[in-house]
């Protein structure tokens, strides 16, 4: 039977059907709940189970408490419902995601941007035309139901074709078959778009945007999405990488400078070899930004790059004063087995 699902605050409500998770239930029907990675990970589809049962795939249930016990905590992307439910979410959108489409698409070039980096575009159907935000990703399906999710890396404008910017792991199957066996004219089958990491262009406060490696990649998209709104907001880019050589498109941010006057770029290395030369910033991206900015109170941050790094970067700037909410990230996982989660 069908679930009927509550949001304490909007007030929305829509249904789950069986087998069906709380999260692809709400973007089924353009509900606009916060997630990321859908992987159950990133945490930002965490919200608070105010009444009724869920269960998980490894068959725990959880269920609201009676008495004084606080209401637990569950990630929707994962949670599905054993009963009705009433649900306190932060960050809920109010105006409709883009719709989640299944499309068919081609590679159309393929571009090696640094030794473990290749771009590859991929040109869409003309119809249905896919509609998104700068800053969301893909998913790629593979035969056998296996997903592998990107970052797009070009801001809509020309919805016909998208930009992945793609790391090579070690051992990830995927990732080999794009480096040594992928052709011009592939066949992909994806989904998209997904993710609430995107450009809050409403705002009017400075940004401040933080990636670490291939997170580089969403980052890009959300600077052309600014670049062609006409922003004028100061907006400060930090891109952490290993060496020189992993900036593989530094001089995209170095023309935007020339360019923008409200652009800054600051790139960081953490291992500098003696043949980079390096005379720049070293060390942890994120330990520069708070090097540069003692009060982060006024600002949006947005960041990019692994958990670790993004975990790091969040305490590290709610300690200089950024509110949560004005913390937009996107994790990227590199699982040497399944390179599952945003790998570029």
């Amino acid at each position: 039977m069908a679930y009927t699902i509550r949001l304490q605050d909007p007030q929305l409500t829509f249904v789950a059907e069986p087998g069906e998770r709380v999260l692809e239930a709400a973007l089924r029907q353009g509900v606009g709940l916060p997630y990321g990675c859908t992987q159950g990970k990133c945490g930002q589809c965490l919200a608070r189970l105010l009444e009724g049962e869920v269960g998980f795939a490894d068959d725990t249930d959880v269920v609201v408490g009676g008495g004084d016990a606080p209401p637990p905590e569950v990630l929707l992307c994962q949670a599905l419902p054993r009963s009705d439910l009433l649900l306190d979410v932060s960050g809920v959108e109010l105006a409709p995601p883009e719709i989640l489409r299944e499309l068919r698409c081609k590679v159309e070039r393929l571009e090696r941007l640094a030794h473990d980096v290749m771009r590859v575009w991929l040109r869409l159907p003309e119809v249905p035309r896919l509609h998104y935000h700068a800053g969301q990703y893909l998913d790629i399906l593979r035969p056998g139901g296996e997903r592998r999710s990107f970052s797009i890396a070009n801001a809509p404008g020309s919805e016909s074709r998208l930009e992945l910017h793609i790391r090579r792991v070690p051992g990830g199957g995927f990732s080999h078959h794009i480096f040594e066996e992928m052709k011009v004219g592939e066949l992909l089958k994806i989904d998209a778009p997904l993710g609430s990491f995107y450009l809050r262009a409403e705002s009017e406060r400075p940004m401040v945007m933080v990636g670490g490696g291939t997170g580089f990649a969403p980052l890009k998209g959300l600077v052309e999405e600014a670049i062609q709104l006409g922003n004028g907001r100061p907006l400060h880019l930090y891109w952490g990488v290993r060496a020189r050589r992993d900036l593989y498109l530094a001089d995209l941010p170095e023309r935007w400078m020339e360019e923008h006057p409200w652009f800054r770029f600051t790139p960081v290395l953490s291992e500098p070899s003696a043949d980079d030369a390096w005379q720049g910033r070293t060390g942890w991206v994120h330990e520069a930004v708070v090097e540069d900015y003692a009060d982060l109170s006024g600002v949006d941050l947005y960041v990019c790059g692994p958990p670790v790094m993004i975990e790091a970067a969040r305490e590290a700037f709610l300690a200089r004063g950024l509110p949560e909410e004005r913390l937009f990230s996107d994790a990227f996982e590199y699982n040497s087995q399944q390179a599952r989660r945003k790998a570029g």
